[in-house]
């Protein structure tokens, strides 16, 4: 049975608590005895989705839960929904505003990062409703 080990709140736009959840769960997996390598995976994948949140949605949920076997993040947000789910796997595309790339953001590699380290990936997303984008990261 999972262990829920992080659940945190992600604001629309608030970019100063941006990767709170990413530094959180690297705290919790480095006292659990994880790996450097899955807590890297496992850093990148969460603030890649987390400022997904931030950048893309009107806010959501992070939520990491683990096991012996493997470590699972599903974050859900409330939000436009992705209007083109192949096209926001493309490098380099993206929907952010220009305001947003003038912040550092919206460079179009979030889901692209999420799939390169992510050992299992699933995305619902409706377009009005929302996202839930569920990762495992094996331990093995």
């Amino acid at each position: 049975m999972p262990t829920k080990i992080i659940e945190k709140e992600i604001e629309k736009l608030d970019f100063q608590s941006g990767g709170e959840a990413s530094s959180q769960l690297k705290n919790k997996l480095r006292k659990l005895g994880v790996t450097n390598a899955i807590i890297r995976k496992t850093a990148i994948v969460t603030y890649e989705l987390e400022m997904n949140v931030v950048i893309h949605s009107e806010g959501g949920v992070i939520e990491a839960s683990v096991s012996p076997e493997n470590l699972e993040i599903i974050v859900s947000d409330s939000g436009p929904g992705i209007k083109d789910l192949d096209k926001a796997f493309t490098p380099g595309y993206s929907t952010a505003s220009d305001e947003i790339r003038k912040l550092g953001f919206g460079a179009g590699m979030g889901l692209v990062n999420v799939k390169r380290y992510a050992d299992k990936l699933n995305v619902e997303t409706a377009l009005g409703q929302g996202t839930v984008i569920k990762v495992i990261i094996n331990f093995n």
